[in-house]
């Protein structure tokens, strides 16, 4: 069974306790891990037997090329996408269809039902996802690769990295390194924050802050891989000055936090676990109120994908789940500290795929 038609195959056994006929799958991300199609703008239904790309004109090769085991519609010249959907959905003969709730909105939602009066809608959500959450091994070597080409990147970054480079100079200088190692592109925009604005979790490079204002800098990067774009994630504090007392505790603090968490990452773990474990050691030292975002999230196609590890998680980790590991303490007018690694849940424990050092001798720059 090739790929397709095996994920095609899990996605109908999950939905077999929904009651539905089928599934609409609208995210682009979820179309592609289904068929292997890389364009926009499509929807795909899943049927008991059949599974349909709904797409125009523009991706008719395309289709053909990487998918030809699914079938395509393509719709006409003029035709709204609402429209050729009705058209499939009848000869389909389906009566109970279950759609992607997080994806569709109101005003679509609406404009199918009318279209479709004598479907029932049912509204589902991460059935796609959950599947993406466990990677077979050709994902986790297309994350591996990733990862390789994030960190050979960051080792360009801090063999040339300068005091007085903005914060945008160096992230300019991150992406530009990113695609020079092989990546597509970043995963996400860089962070790079320098002392007080570390504290901002989700800080944008300025104009204005530059490296060596203060004693260090918080950069979180990662790329996206040119086979297939799955990501990589990482995140670490660089001191470009004077190790304090304060940076010291705090930084050995966030480590740990790091090593106990890792540490508790096996199949059959509740996500809410590990996140307890990191989140146990900086309570213990104090700093639980400056602790404020889940300890990690699953990294694949996405970015942030599931599982997510974090307080209110039910989900059960199990071999194959890729996540990152990223506690941080974050003190307004001083600054934050994070440390952040990817790692793959084994038959037996757990992989650290990440090998950037994060010791505290190893951070300091110069």
């Amino acid at each position: 069974m090739d790929r397709t038609s095996s994920r095609l195959a899990k996605l109908r056994e999950s939905l077999s306790n929904d009651d539905v006929d089928g599934l609409l799958v609208l995210c682009e991300t979820n179309v592609r891990y289904l068929t292997g199609f890389t364009g926009d703008a499509s929807l795909l239904i899943v049927s008991d037997d059949r599974a349909v790309i709904v797409s125009d004109g523009r991706y008719t090769t395309q289709i053909a090329q990487e998918c030809p085991g699914v079938e395509c519609q393509i719709r006409q010249v003029g035709q709204v996408m609402n429209s050729a959907l009705a058209d499939v959905i009848g000869k389909l003969g389906l009566t109970r269809l279950g759609f992607e709730s997080a994806v569709m909105s109101v005003a679509n939602f609406e404009d199918v039902k009318q279209r479709l009066p004598a479907v029932t809608w049912i509204a589902l959500s991460d059935r796609v996802e959950a599947l993406r959450s466990v990677k077979d091994d050709d994902e986790i070597a297309l994350v591996r690769a990733s990862i390789a080409m994030a960190e050979r990147a960051f080792a360009m970054l801090r063999a040339g990295l300068r005091l007085g480079d903005t914060e945008k100079d160096v992230a300019d200088d991150l992406e530009s390194f990113l695609r020079r190692c092989g990546a597509s592109a970043a995963s996400f925009p860089p962070i790079i924050a320098v002392g007080t604005r570390s504290a901002l979790p989700h800080a944008r490079p300025s104009r204005e802050a530059r490296i060596g204002d203060d004693d260090f800098v918080l950069v979180d990067w990662g790329a996206s891989g040119t086979l297939a774009p799955y990501k990589s994630d990482l995140t670490r504090v660089l001191v470009t000055g004077k190790v304090t007392p304060k940076f010291e505790t705090i930084y050995r603090t966030v480590l740990s936090a790091q090593e106990r968490a890792i540490a508790a990452i096996r199949p059959g773990v509740m996500a809410r676990d590990v996140d307890a474990e990191a989140r146990s050691v900086i309570e213990e030292a104090g700093f639980g109120p400056f602790f404020q975002h889940g300890l990690g999230h699953g990294l694949g196609l996405d970015i942030h994908e599931a599982p997510a590890l974090r307080k209110e998680s039910d989900v059960t980790l199990q071999a194959g789940m890729v996540v990152t590991v990223e506690p941080g303490i974050y003190l307004p007018d001083w600054g934050g500290i994070r440390i952040e690694d990817d790692v793959l849940v084994t038959p037996d424990g757990c992989e650290v795929l990440t090998h950037v050092p994060r010791s505290l001798d190893s951070v300091r720059v110069g």
